[in-house]
């Protein structure tokens, strides 16, 4: 039987592996790739996330890390996914109509995966604002700098910091709200501006599958998890500090207020392009 991951230890090969640093997150610095293997500093959520993977693997979906352990520092230790990944300020290629049917794709296949996962041998931390309702446990940042794509498809998932327990429909929707992206058109910035929205919208949704009451009820779904994003944020800011503190002071918290106030204006147009 594999050992637990609170026990499990990542013994280092004999020869010594090529290191590179890798791409800092929003929230998380000091993300190492030594070899085939992936190094991040150990979070609240690592165990966790840890047994989630296992029962990824289990249950053979290949498209997640695998969790190794921990290593003779303390971090934790993930399979290195090959691939190309974007940046902050994506490259065309991220906007293609095909990456964005395969993300859906990939966000469902994943949600089929983690059907039936209990969560409660390795537990995750409560949210402190307002626990997500539990249908399963999932990603939650499906970002396109958290998709590992080969030939114009997404192919992998990385970044499982925020993962935990939520719902099929609030995991597609927190996709799609990146991916497509859902915010208002005067805070789309460099590749993003002036993409049609409401067909990338129609797009991902077929993709993913999304049922015709989902579809109905997207724009005020859409704005309540704005509001409950903001607070999130706005208590990460004053409680964590670090990466959500700057991004609450660069105005994040105002982005989301407004991606509200855009879904509600535009809700039967949205409608529409989701239903006609």
């Amino acid at each position: 039987m594999n050992q637990t991951v609170r026990t499990r230890r990542f013994i280092e090969p004999t020869q010594p592996a090529a290191r590179a640093e890798l791409p800092s997150g929003d929230v998380t610095d000091g993300v190492v790739r030594i070899g085939n293997t992936v190094r991040r500093p150990h979070q609240p959520t690592s165990f966790a996330v840890g047994a989630y993977l296992d029962h990824l693997e289990r249950v053979g979906f290949t498209a997640s890390p695998r969790y190794l352990g921990q290593d003779a520092q303390g971090r934790d230790v993930l399979t290195f996914l090959e691939g190309d990944v974007a940046t902050k300020d994506p490259q065309p290629w991220v906007l293609t109509e095909a990456l964005l049917a395969s993300v859906a794709r990939l966000t469902r296949d994943l949600h089929d995966a983690s059907a039936g996962y209990d969560p409660s041998g390795e537990p995750f931390p409560v949210r402190p604002v307002r626990q997500d309702p539990f249908e399963l446990v999932t990603h939650l940042d499906i970002t396109p700098e958290n998709v590992v794509v080969r030939d114009g498809q997404a192919v992998g998932l990385i970044d499982f910091d925020l993962a935990g327990p939520s719902t099929c429909f609030i995991d597609s929707f927190n996709t799609a709200m990146h991916w497509v992206k859902l915010k208002d058109p005067a805070d789309l910035r460099g590749a993003w501006s002036g993409v049609d929205q409401l067909s990338r919208l129609r797009l991902f949704a077929d993709a993913y599958g999304w049922l015709d009451h989902e579809r109905r009820r997207l724009p005020d779904f859409g704005a309540e998890r704005a509001c409950l994003s903001w607070e999130r944020m706005k208590h990460n800011a004053q409680n964590r500090g670090g990466g959500w503190a700057t991004m609450w002071s660069e105005g994040v918290g105002d982005v989301i207020l407004r991606r509200r106030t855009w879904l509600l204006a535009n809700a039967d147009a949205i409608r529409s392009a989701l239903l006609d």
